[in-house]
């Protein structure tokens, strides 16, 4: 099995491509241990080597956040033969259909926006979906819609985009002008 490493706008942040699908639908965002033993014996192994303060899972790649301190060329080789063993033992990436359902369930829960405003948030989504979310996803992270209020559209973002130095400039300088570009209502854009 070759697994590839890519380095993503995040300093702190690896991602690695199994080769194989890590998660048919959805993503998952592990940010403690505790929570990543529950859900998925892979994050758990992966939290398993020191200095890994962040797992996420998309499609066809796995993100790894390490702490300040601790070098990529010391932590790669424990994470890729993490992953590698997990990958080889055929064991599913999440523990079972229910924590893949309630990480789904955390990540569309919180939308707040006016019903007034449905077609509008229909808009975004649709944007966020399209032309944001795939382009993100090269660089090992996600971004999901959380609300759209006084003109304010607020996303989370996730996996390398989550303390991303350069997550500010493409939230205010990329999303912020596609979205106002198509959707006039828009004043800002803002992450929580």
């Amino acid at each position: 099995m070759f697994i590839q490493t890519e380095a993503t706008p995040n300093p702190a942040t690896l991602k690695f491509l199994p080769g194989k699908v890590v998660l048919e639908e959805g993503t998952a965002d592990f940010r403690d241990a505790a929570t990543a033993s529950e859900a998925s014996l892979l994050a758990a192994k992966i939290f398993a080597v020191p200095g890994v303060t962040g797992v996420f899972f998309g499609y066809d790649f796995v993100t790894v956040t390490k702490a300040e301190g601790p070098e990529w060329q010391h932590l790669k080789p424990a994470i890729l033969g993490a992953i590698m063993e997990h990958f080889m033992s055929g064991a599913p990436v999440m523990a079972s259909a229910t924590s893949i359902a309630a990480t789904a369930q955390l990540e569309g829960d919180g939308e707040f926006f006016d019903t007034a405003d449905t077609e509008i948030v229909d808009t975004i989504k649709e944007l966020l979906e399209t032309r944001v979310r795939p382009a993100v996803a090269q660089d090992g992270g996600d971004i999901t819609f959380r609300g759209f209020e006084n003109g304010t559209v607020y996303l989370h973002m996730k996996g390398a985009c989550s303390g991303c130095p350069s997550s500010t400039a493409t939230l205010k300088h990329g999303i912020q002008n596609l979205l106002k570009h198509f959707v006039p209502e828009v004043q800002q854009v803002e992450a929580i």
